[in-house]
Parts: structure tokens; sequence; C-alpha cells
């Protein structure tokens, strides 16, 4: 039985991801339901506590969370601590911006997207 040395299996680092591939990330952020309409409801209150945010979306406190970690981890949103509660609001005018343009190419594509299969199935 042969042993494996560290010098035998080299440590390779990754390559940095692309412009391409960074912005497809970017926007898979937004690419669930929860944190779309999170982000409508920051932009339609200014900011939620995460027990404001769990009541209103009727999720449990760590789906919640970990949607709002996801958000906070990209940018979208940010935080303000008033011991024991933590707040969240938009971090940029930008997201709402981008949201909004979101739902007006939507207005001119909604019976296609409904009709996307290839997304649903994530092939596309």
């Amino acid at each position: 039985m042969t042993e494996i040395t560290p010098a035998a299996t080299p440590f390779v680092l990754p390559e940095a991801p692309s412009e391409p591939d960074l912005v497809a990330k970017y926007f898979r952020g937004l690419g669930d339901p929860t944190r779309v309409r999170i982000l409508e409801l920051l932009d339609e209150h200014g900011e939620l506590s995460v027990g404001d945010l769990v009541e209103r979306l009727g999720q449990s406190q760590p789906k919640v969370s970990n949607h709002l970690a996801c958000l906070r981890w990209c940018g979208f949103v940010q935080t303000r601590r008033e011991h024991p509660s933590v707040y969240y609001r938009v971090t940029d005018e930008r997201v709402t911006q981008l949201l909004a343009l979101g739902r007006a190419l939507l207005a001119d594509n909604a019976e296609h997207v409904a009709a996307c299969r290839r997304i649903d199935s994530k092939g596309c």
C-alpha cells in the first residue's frame, strides 16, 4: 500500500471567476421569489426587522434569515442593530431601480416568461 503525500497531490487554486460568471451569480441572488419579496417589502417600508419580515412573509425565521444573509452577502441589503433586533434596508436605490426595470420588462414578456420551462428545469 502506498501512502499519499502532499507532494503527490498538489493543491491547485481555482481560476478567478470571469465577469460574466460574477454577473450571473449576482443575478441568481434575485432568482428566488422570497428574496424578491423581501426587497419589495424593504422598498415599501424603508426598514424592517427580521421579525417584521417573518410576519409579513409567513415563513420561518431561519428561512427568512437565510434569504437575508444571501441578500446581504451580495450587497442588496444592509443592517442596523438596535439591541436585540437587527433591521434591514435596501443598500442602494439602484437595487429598487433594477427591480422596477425587471417588472417593466416583464410587462412586455409575461406570457413568455410564464410559459418558459427551460428556466424552471434549470436547463437554461
